[in-house]
């Protein structure tokens, strides 16, 4: 099994109007986005070229929208500070954005 190319822990992941996860996993494998519970249960997956997301204009630092399978998922990733949206928060949604576009071939 290959490494992944991005990974984060301790994401919230929530499915308007409501929260699923509040320290799930968002991984990028292998050409697939998987959003995962705290124990690891799949809440959803999709290839990558499948994937919109983005950081809308009203959202924190540290949020990002993504649409997978026709579902919107608004996800927290909060980087080492577990903060409000601190700098560290907002690298880590920069870098999951970034990986995505890298993983579809989209720079």
């Amino acid at each position: 099994m290959s490494e992944p190319e991005f990974s984060a822990r301790g994401v919230r992941i929530d499915r308007w109007p409501r929260s699923l996860t509040r320290a799930g996993e968002v991984r990028i494998e292998d050409g697939r986005l998987a959003l995962l519970t705290s124990y690891g249960s799949e809440i959803d997956s999709a290839p990558v070229s499948k994937v919109r997301a983005g950081r809308p204009w009203f959202a924190r630092a540290d949020e990002a929208v993504a649409t997978v399978n026709g579902t919107r998922y608004r996800l927290t990733l909060h980087g080492d500070d577990h903060g409000g949206g601190g700098g560290e928060a907002a690298e880590e949604s920069g870098r999951f954005l970034a990986a995505l576009r890298r993983a579809a071939g989209r720079r």
